[in-house]
């Protein structure tokens, strides 16, 4: 089949991605931040004037760094509600109105300890939310045999705009004077592609499965048409429509209560449905305590460590590792994601995060004795980047797609909103503790923790996880039936013939009554 450009199709996805740039922005952007010479005299963060409370210090910057990670688990929760009752599109507005009053009281907060931690929290609260909505909304408007790369692109500017926010802070840190508007022009930055994107959003159209989901017939077939580019009475487009109308209604029989309450206690109920909740967080607590993003927010103190001297060279090593996971992060999300699939790029990617984690704990242990040893430096150095590789390729975006593609419209939001709360929750935790950890365990004994969290992710999704490539939503329970234990033997070229039978059936079905209603006009 000829592969047809759309524009409006494209910058609707463009557009909505962008919900992802809070997030990447805040752990490359903001972080980085926190290290430059005004923050530190801004914010009482100069190690000198803590020379007898170091714990003080790092509990100081723990609480500044991850506090907006606690507003994201509560954002995701919050998003719930204005998914399902306003519309995915409306609860996206939202979280970006909310993300942008709290940056902007941040960038303001000038010294004032309380003030910033407000608003770290006000912020992320939107930051979280876009987190839910944005891969939410891309998922059900993306084709089955692209939903992959189209929910990728939200992964890819997440990481961009984490690379971008580490050169804008060296930039900064060298051409600009050392004041408050150091730091408030690289926490702004963000600002300018998330108002763009707000703007022209007023040009997207609400997700076809929600406007199903409340009986708007018309108008969801109306968005789908145009997220085509085609006609409303286009055969292929009344064919998607009534597919998804139909699941729709399926689940809307089967689950008759509107209560969030009522719907997770049925996702328990059922077995099928809560063997995809639990490995949706299973997959969740395993991304993160494998180093996750505590890695990320860490990585210009991790430099350091590794043999890095001076703010200047961690910056653009920094740069260089969002670099890394950009690039692999595209690679993965345009091409393996749907080529190799998401089970074999989880635990490959697992596999390289083992052997990074073990190589740069063991140098991390004997550091003492290898001091003057540059070779096994330029090495824990490069480790640190195959991490970066091995995580790009892995639980760094597929929790993001898994959760969005194998539940059903209506329990969607739902649990996938709950599994988000559950990521932000351990994204704070893990960014909480990493620094404490590197003191309390001494930092080879963090890395050999995520190393052994590594281990056991391979263990337990590679029994647990299935394939999902190229299996339509609407099959996706054919996957979860039997034992959960057996769910690595599941073949989802079954499910395609099954669901390209059912597409067919429906197809002859919708000829023959279009043939009977033009004979019937004569």
């Amino acid at each position: 089949m000829r592969w047809e450009f759309n524009p409006y199709y494209t910058l609707v996805i463009v557009v909505i991605a962008c919900g992802g740039i809070p997030k990447g922005y805040d752990e490359g952007g903001y972080s980085g931040s926190v290290t430059l010479p005004s923050f530190r005299a801004d914010f009482n963060l100069i190690p000198s004037d803590w020379a007898d409370d170091a714990a003080g210090l790092a509990n100081r910057k723990a609480n500044i760094t991850s506090f907006n990670v606690l507003g994201a688990a509560l954002g995701a929760l919050v998003v719930l509600y204005l998914n399902d009752r306003l519309g995915r599109l409306v609860a996206w507005r939202f979280a970006c109105i909310v993300w942008a009053s709290g940056t902007l009281v941040q960038i303001f907060s000038s010294g004032f300890y309380g003030l910033l931690l407000f608003s770290r929290i006000w912020g992320g609260l939107g930051a979280g939310g876009l987190t839910v909505t944005s891969p939410l909304y891309l998922s059900e408007i993306a084709p089955t045999k692209t939903r992959g790369r189209v929910v990728g692109l939200y992964m890819i500017l997440l990481l961009a705009s984490l690379a971008i926010g580490f050169f804008i802070n060296y930039g900064a840190s060298v051409h600009m004077s050392v004041t408050r508007a150091q730091y408030r022009l690289v926490q702004a930055i963000a600002l300018i592609p998330v108002g763009i994107a707000f703007g022209l959003s007023y040009l997207c159209p609400e997700s076809p499965r929600y406007l199903a989901s409340k009986q708007l017939h018309r108008v969801g077939l109306e968005a789908l048409a145009r997220l085509r580019g085609k006609d409303t009475n286009d055969p292929s487009i009344i064919e998607e429509f009534e597919t998804i109308d139909a699941q729709v209604r399926e689940q809307a029989s089967d689950l008759a209560s509107v209560s969030h309450w009522a719907i997770f206690k049925e996702t328990q109920k059922n077995p099928n449905y809560r063997q995809r909740f639990w490995l949706l967080l299973t997959m969740q607590t395993i991304a993160q305590w494998t180093g996750g993003n505590g890695i990320t927010y860490y990585v210009t103190s991790i430099f350091g460590y590794a043999g890095l001297t001076g703010t200047a060279e961690s910056l653009i090593s920094s740069g260089a590792y969002g670099i890394t996971k950009l690039i692999f992060t595209v690679a993965f999300s345009w091409g393996l994601i749907d080529l190799i699939g998401r089970r074999r790029c989880a635990l490959a990617g697992l596999t390289l995060q083992l052997a990074a984690h073990v190589y740069t704990g063991i140098y991390m242990g004997l550091r003492p004795d290898s001091a003057n040893n540059q070779n096994a430096s330029n090495a824990a150095i490069a480790s640190v980047f195959v991490y970066a590789v091995g995580w790009s390729i892995g639980l760094c975006t597929i929790p993001y797609l898994y959760g969005t593609e194998i539940f059903p419209t209506r329990i969607r939001n739902v649990s996938y909103a709950m599994s988000m709360a559950l990521h932000w929750s351990f994204q704070f935790a893990v960014v909480r503790v990493t620094g404490e950890m590197f003191v309390s365990l001494h930092v080879w004994g963090a890395y050999l923790f995520w190393a052994l969290i590594c281990f056991l992710g391979i263990v337990i999704l590679g029994i647990w996880m299935p394939e999902t490539k190229g299996v339509p939503i609407e099959r996706m329970g054919d996957l979860f039936d039997g034992p959960w234990y057996l769910r690595w033997r599941a073949r989802p070229q079954e499910c395609v013939v099954a669901s390209s039978t059912s597409t067919a059936t429906k197809t002859v079905a919708l000829k023959d009554s279009r043939l009977k209603s033009h004979d019937s006009a004569f």
